[in-house]
């Protein structure tokens, strides 16, 4: 349910929650949009670029780690997809370039879906025309220059006009293709919701974002957290017990939840049950977990193997020493001198 100034939005289960919900707003609005739920399906981002002699490219597709539920600008977003198939990647980029065509956009759009990974079903659930704040993570994360590319189109030009400025060899007329993996983590500012707990709900304001980039999902994923706050370190597990309800509700804790779910034992099927995040990513920050089970009971900074498979997964000087009970100048030092 969506009213017509977005002040109050959410999800309906059944009618008495409809009747909750009326009963919460009326008669302050007049209005009430109620729309098909989609709710656990997965949010997929096309950013496509279109010159006027209608040739077209896809700059990167996005997705985001959390199912649609909260509000889906929170949710950590990755670039380019991870867990779509072939035939699901394929799907959503012709159809992008059929949106951008029909609605016969000069320069750049993102067109964003919502996929039902189960029976391939989708919907389009928006498309911004111009640049965006998904344009702008687009364009940092593949050093495709958006913006100078879109202002040359409308003034004419053409695709196979402009020179791709990270190769200088090449025309703008093809796909990007990334060998590394580009994360956005967004910082939410709760005291700006009027709510008192930081449950993450469908209307929240963000006070920022960051971005990192690995050669793999864990690397950029660990550096994404360590830039949210100078007081995070990684994927680091809490020392409480947690129990499944602070899984199924999305906090501005949830990432630490997910891993101290993972390091009590809970199962990668258990948690998709519970917060129907993808088992691909699932399996992804496990591997970061039973890295750190394994650093708990070895000597990492002995083992160059060890060493360099926490740096392949995104481990700090800081977490290594943390996790293995030593200096952290013993692990710069063992870093620096197998690098050597």
């Amino acid at each position: 349910c969506f009213p017509e100034d977005d002040r109050v939005s959410g999800f309906i289960e059944n009618r008495d929650e409809l009747i909750s919900l009326l009963n919460s707003i009326l008669p302050d609005l007049s209005k009430l949009l109620i729309d098909k739920s989609l709710k656990d399906w997965k949010k997929i981002e096309y950013e496509v670029v279109r010159d006027q002699y209608d040739n077209c490219i896809v700059i990167c597709n996005m997705e985001n780690i959390d199912p649609l539920a909260l509000r889906t600008d929170y949710s950590i977003v990755v670039a380019p997809s991870q867990t779509l198939s072939s035939d699901e990647y394929n799907l959503l980029r012709s159809v992008s370039i059929k949106v951008i065509r029909h609605l016969g956009i000069i320069g750049t759009c993102n067109v964003q879906f919502a996929l039902n990974s189960l029976s391939s079903e989708y919907y389009i659930m928006k498309v911004n025309v111009g640049l965006s704040h998904s344009s702008e993570f687009t364009s940092k994360a593949t050093g495709y220059p958006l913006a100078y590319i879109t202002a040359k189109l409308v003034l004419g030009l053409n695709l196979a006009e402009l020179s791709n400025d990270i190769t200088n060899t090449t025309c703008s007329c093809f796909d990007p293709s990334l060998d590394y993996v580009a994360i956005k983590v967004l910082r939410l500012n709760l005291s700006k919701s009027n709510q008192c707990s930081n449950e993450i709900e469908t209307s929240m304001e963000s006070a920022g974002e960051v971005m990192a980039i690995g050669r793999s999902f864990e690397e950029a994923f660990q550096q994404a957290l360590r830039m949210v706050d100078k007081d995070i370190t990684g994927f680091d597990p809490y020392s409480r017990t947690i129990t499944d309800n602070e899984l199924i509700t999305p906090t501005d804790e949830r990432v630490f939840l997910l891993a101290t779910a993972l390091y009590q034992g809970y199962t990668i099927e258990h948690i998709f049950e519970l917060t129907k995040i993808d088992r691909w990513f699932l399996n992804k920050f496990e591997s970061i977990i039973q890295f750190i089970i394994q650093c708990s009971h070895s000597s990492t900074v002995e083992d160059r193997t060890l060493l360099l498979e926490a740096q392949q997964l995104g481990f700090s000087h800081k977490q290594i020493a943390q996790y293995s009970h030593i200096d952290e100048d013993e692990v710069r030092a063992s870093c620096e001198h197998y690098d050597n």
